[in-house]
């Protein structure tokens, strides 16, 4: 059984008014690397998932969930 990590980067992202630009400066990554992401192309790092978190003020589980596939 595989899982899927999916986020909502995205949409907390946008809820903030920044742009992918800010964002990957807020967290030290390229604008591309907050694309993948936001994509769900890359899975961070637990260091840049933690950094997420930081910068968003909220829990790394309410930014990234484990989905299991069948």
């Amino acid at each position: 059984m595989e899982s899927e990590v999916l986020n909502r980067v995205k949409e907390l992202r946008a809820a903030r008014g920044w742009t992918q630009d800010e964002l990957a400066k807020a967290t030290g990554v390229s604008r591309q690397s907050i694309n993948s992401i936001e994509r769900n192309r890359y899975v961070p790092s637990l260091p840049l998932a933690l950094t997420f978190a930081r910068v968003f003020g909220c829990a790394i589980d309410e930014i990234f969930q484990l989905e299991k596939e069948a």
